[in-house]
Parts: C-alpha cells; structure tokens; sequence
C-alpha cells in the first residue's frame, strides 16, 4: 500500500471526505505552513496568523463530508484562509469602534452627570441624617460642622463644657454614620 504522503491533492481530499483522519494530517502538514506564511503577512501577528490557520483546518475537518473541491485543494485553502483573514480583520475592526466609543463615552459629560446627581442625593441623605438629630445635639453639629467652630468656641457660645460638646459631636457622628451608612445601603 503506498504512503499517504504520495497521495495527490484530490486523492486525499476524497479520502479526507470519507473520515480518514490520516488523509486530514497529511493535508494539514502538507499546507499548514504555506498557509500560515501567508496569513502571518496579511496580519502581521503570529498568534492571529496561527489561530486563522488553525480554524480553517477545523473547518476543513468538521465539513469534510461536505467537501467539493473541483480545481484544486491548495486554491480551496487559499481561498478558506482569505475569507478567514478577511472576517478577522472586520472583526477587529468592530472591536476597535466598540471599544473606541466606549472610550469616548466614559470621558464625556455623561459619567460627570451621573457624578453630579449621585453628589446631590448623598448631600439631600446627609441633610435629612443632621435633621433628624435631636435639636441640642444638632445645633452643636451644624456649630462644629456647617459654621466650622471649635469645641472651645462652642462651649462658649452655648454655654456648655468643652467635654460636653465633644461628646455631642462624637455622638451624632457615630450616629450620622449608622443613619447614612443604612439610607445609603437602601437607597442603591
């Protein structure tokens, strides 16, 4: 019996469309390189030229019983390799245009928008927390907050110890922190 490998171009596509895997290596070590070459120069990657080459050579396996070459079995590659480099290249094309308009909506007004509501509604929860205070504590708070005075100044003012004012802040902190961190939670 002669070797695969002497087998001509048409022979071994017949053999290819009755399940002979051995008429399949032969083809693919016979082509794969001058295919591989060919698309390593179209898309200057060879990663990409390797994956092209390597999916029309599954294609070729998967359609085989399919298969009608006419002419010859080098064109029938060529031609599958071309169409295979072409879908790439659009591909990546769409890639490109995808990921460039994305891109370009993260860097326009729109996310400074989105920032700015997000900005006014956590402002309107930590009005709503510091109101919600009781009055003597939130008076101290706005104080120390809202008109920037010290504890000393507070004191002072309200007639209260500094150690008085001190507490009061630190309580409708530790406050403000539970309120907002649950208006928060149930608000996103």
């Amino acid at each position: 019996m002669p070797s695969y490998s002497s087998f001509s171009d048409a022979e071994l596509a017949e053999l290819l469309k009755k399940d002979d895997s051995a008429a399949y290596t032969v083809i693919y070590n016979r082509y794969f390189h001058t295919l591989y070459v060919h698309a390593l120069q179209k898309l200057n990657d060879k990663q990409e030229a390797q994956d092209v080459v390597h999916e029309l050579f599954a294609q070729l396996w998967n359609k085989r019983q399919e298969l009608n070459i006419h002419t010859n079995l080098i064109g029938y590659l060529y031609t599958g390799i071309r169409n295979k480099i072409l879908d790439h290249i659009s591909h990546q094309q769409v890639k490109t245009k995808y990921i460039n308009s994305l891109q370009n909506f993260l860097e326009s007004n729109y996310s400074i928008t989105d920032h700015r509501i997000r900005e006014k509604q956590l402002s309107e929860l930590i009005d709503k927390g510091i109101a919600d205070l009781p009055e003597k504590m939130r008076e101290i708070f706005e104080l120390s907050r809202k008109k920037s005075l010290s504890h000393k100044e507070i004191a002072t003012q309200l007639n209260l110890s500094e150690q008085t004012v001190k507490k009061q802040v630190n309580n409708a902190l530790r406050i403000l922190r539970i309120k907002l961190g649950t208006m928060l939670f149930l608000s996103l």
